[in-house]
């Protein structure tokens, strides 16, 4: 699956931005928290530029700066990068995923049209469009190589799911370093949660639309089994939708309805955050999208729905919803690749988000757990897709981080993140979720409660993790998002430190 369950305008720096000139026409110092008064911190080269791409201050006055980078014009990826400064103003860190300043040439060895050639054979099912290879510098390892970034787009080997597949080539070699695929898959009655309230909005005296003001006018509408054309916009004359049963087309959409406007609820109430686009917007969603097709999936706008196996199991279950949204959350902060050791922890930050929109919509006929679309059946044997508390136990999932993880499916290396997260929140050992194992000789960790583990990993997402981040990278960064927002050295501080430690992910962070 891609990415699915099963798997402020831009102002150019050179050199950084420059302040304005007084009134001796001398320039004046240049910005503190600009990279070209941190030129080491940001690990920046002569020949890099930036832009800015957001810019947050907290309540107390610290500030955290995100940037893009360039190198001698071309896009780098992995570069960029986030500064963190004190109410002062002063640099306290950066996040930054490059190890050293960049030092390459910028003149490739193979032509562009192989880099096509070489993506369009990397993609597997139906190819209708291979854009221009655009020359990058692919800094995602550390360390830079030029390479050619292609996007190729169709569908599937099944036919039916959208594809818009990233391939990313050495520009000297030909090979494929990386490829990465940015369609993210996987009173009403629902066929999951229930009955349940819904946001609707009444079209005339006797008409009734499933678009939902009070969030961000979001609609759910009808593909009508079809995987491209019109969706049509669910309409009811008695404003009471859905029986509950798959064979009233509007029951799924009540669950899918219902799942947007949980997981906006839960982002709005718990961050503040308006939404997935965080503008107030709400999402659309786009339900009994294809034949049989027994999948979700997230195209950086809206969320679609299939029907699951024989049309009879719809992918709208509220931790599948918050799963696929979530991936939009992670897409506007982080911008986590999706590959690598980066691509597990945004799976992970999906299925975390997924799970606390469960536990957050309180439903009794979906209450909140650790399992991960325990009700879509999604694999027929009546089992969930994944165990938060023991990753293993789908057979595939990674519960202990190693050095081949990041070589690993995404699916199945968030199974590290997954792990943590159960860990900081729920406590190892037995629970009552389930039982969490140990890796290696670790000692037993005392979660802190979900809520708490929440806010550190947004906190993370949001203000320190960049696109490459890795499972060490993201150690470190949920430390400095649990100092923000509870303190060093303190019980929250010290748990997140066990909770890593306790899925063999190491770190060079003082002791307390």
């Amino acid at each position: 699956m891609k990415r699915s369950l099963a798997a402020v305008g831009s102002a150019l720096l050179m050199g950084g931005l420059l302040a304005g000139v007084g009134a001796t026409s001398a320039a004046a110092a240049p910005d503190p928290l600009s990279p070209s008064a941190h030129r080491a911190a940001v690990k920046a080269g002569a020949a890099d530029a930036f832009a800015l791409k957001a810019s947050v201050k907290d309540a107390d006055g610290t500030s955290h700066v995100r940037y893009t980078r360039t190198y001698e014009g071309l896009r780098v990826l992995g570069g960029d990068f986030v500064l963190h400064g004190t109410k002062d103003g002063a640099l306290r860190q950066a996040s930054v995923g490059l190890a050293a300043p960049l030092s390459l040439s910028t003149t490739p060895k193979r032509a562009a049209a192989t880099a096509s050639a070489t993506a369009k054979a990397h993609f597997t099912g139906t190819v209708s469009a291979v854009g221009a290879p655009e020359l990058v510098v692919d800094a995602t390892s550390g360390t830079g190589t030029l390479a050619y970034e292609t996007v190729v787009e169709g569908f599937g080997a099944d036919g039916q799911t959208p594809s818009k597949l990233h391939v990313v080539t050495d520009a000297n070699t030909g090979a494929v370093l990386s490829s990465w695929d940015t369609v993210e898959t996987a009173t009403g009655n629902s066929v999951y949660s229930g009955a349940v309230s819904i946001n609707t909005t009444q079209v005339s005296t006797s008409s009734f639309s499933l678009k939902d003001a009070a969030h961000g006018n979001g609609t759910t509408c009808d593909m009508n089994n079809k995987t491209s054309g019109t969706c049509t916009l669910f309409t009811d004359a008695d404003n009471v939708w859905g029986t509950g049963a798959t064979s009233n087309r509007q029951s799924a959409a009540v669950d899918a309805h219902y799942g947007a406007a949980k997981t906006y609820d839960y982002y709005n109430s718990t961050f503040g955050r308006k939404g997935i686009f965080n503008n107030g917007t709400g999402v659309p969603s786009r339900v009994h999208y294809g034949n049989a097709y027994v999948n979700a999936f997230w195209d950086g706008s809206s969320m679609t729905y299939g029907d699951g196996s024989g049309n009879t199991r719809p992918l709208v279950s509220l931790d599948v919803a918050g799963h696929e949204m979530s991936h939009g959350v992670t897409e506007r902060t982080a911008n986590l690749t999706y590959s690598g050791e980066s691509g597990g922890l945004n799976e992970a930050t999906s299925d975390i988000f997924g799970t606390m929109v469960e536990f957050y919509a309180a439903n009794s006929t979906d209450a909140g757990d650790y399992l991960v679309g325990e009700k879509i059946n999604i694999n027929g044997n009546g089992k969930p897709l994944r165990y938060m508390y023991n990753p293993t136990l789908d057979g595939k999932g990674i519960g202990c981080w190693s050095s081949t993880t990041k070589n690993v499916d995404v699916h199945y290396s968030s199974g590290v993140g997954n792990h943590f997260f159960f860990n900081l929140a729920e406590g190892s050992g037995a629970t009552a979720y389930g039982t969490s194992p140990l890796c290696g000789s670790a000692t037993a960790v005392t979660g802190i409660g979900r809520t708490k583990a929440a806010a550190i990993w947004y906190r993370a997402l949001s203000t320190y993790f960049t696109s490459s981040t890795n499972y060490k990278a993201a150690r470190g960064y949920t430390l400095s998002a649990a100092t923000d927002l509870y303190g060093r050295c303190g019980t929250e501080y010290k748990a997140v430190q066990k909770a890593w430690t306790a899925v063999n992910v190491t770190g060079t962070d003082a002791a307390c």
